[in-house]
């Protein structure tokens, strides 16, 4: 089954958020330092995969560029009110806007990296789940700490991984026959850096320093392909 590693890594999502909401109810100077403490993490990771970068103009180039489309399209509204929507669906106890906080935040960290790549094309191309499972798992136990915190929204981000995986998994035999090895290894790099820097945005709004809209970066991740693509086609590597 080309999809067993994405259907897992999306259930151990999915479980990690509802052990974490067992674990909401702590004192409040507990849960405004556990905050601080995700924050920072999360931050430092961000700046660990920005610095794999090889060619970090794509990184600026893709991030100022998608800035641009995403404050057009207004994505952090946009999900923000997909937030408030859910919650009246669902009638959710979280405050204003913390289910799109904890969906957006989540996203970004199991989306981004190299893990999600690699692993959904070892699915589609040998049918080996290993590095799949084994970011489920740690997907699972981060999202335990961030549903402790950010709430239910955590869960949802559970259906991008699914469908970003589970296309480059369904699609992997043609993505390798139509990309370059090495055109894939410098997306999958610029990509991780690109996306580093949005979860070092992330980790400054937890502990209160920023209020960076970074939904409205997400479509730079989109532009890394294209600059990636230009750069092959054009012989500027």
């Amino acid at each position: 089954m080309v999809l067993l590693g994405t259907v897992i890594n999306a259930i151990l999502i999915v479980f990690g958020t509802l052990v974490g909401r067992a674990l909401r109810n702590i004192p409040e100077k507990m849960k405004e330092t556990v905050m601080y403490v995700i924050g920072l993490a999360v931050l430092v990771l961000g700046l660990q995969m920005g610095f794999e970068s090889t060619q970090f103009v794509i990184v600026i180039i893709s991030l100022v560029i998608g800035a641009v489309i995403g404050e057009w399209m207004d994505l952090d509204g946009r999900l923000n009110q997909f937030g408030r929507w859910v919650e009246k669906k669902i009638g959710a106890e979280e405050s204003k806007g913390s289910i799109a906080q904890g969906f957006v935040t989540a996203t970004l960290i199991f989306v981004i990296g190299a893990m999600g790549v690699i692993g959904a094309l070892e699915s589609g191309l040998s049918n080996e789940h290993g590095v799949l499972i084994s970011k489920g798992i740690i997907d699972g136990f981060t999202s335990i700490i961030l549903a402790s915190t950010l709430g239910i929204g955590v869960l949802l981000a559970a259906i991008p991984v699914f469908v970003y995986q589970g296309i480059i998994a369904l699609f992997a035999t043609q993505i390798s026959l139509i990309v370059p090895e090495a055109a894939l290894d410098l997306f999958i790099l610029e990509m991780t850096a690109t996306g580093g820097i949005m979860i070092a945005a992330i980790g400054l709004n937890l502990m209160g320093v920023t209020k960076i809209r970074v939904a409205n970066l997400l479509p730079g991740v989109v532009v890394v392909a294209f600059v990636v693509a230009a750069i092959y086609k054009f012989n500027l590597y």
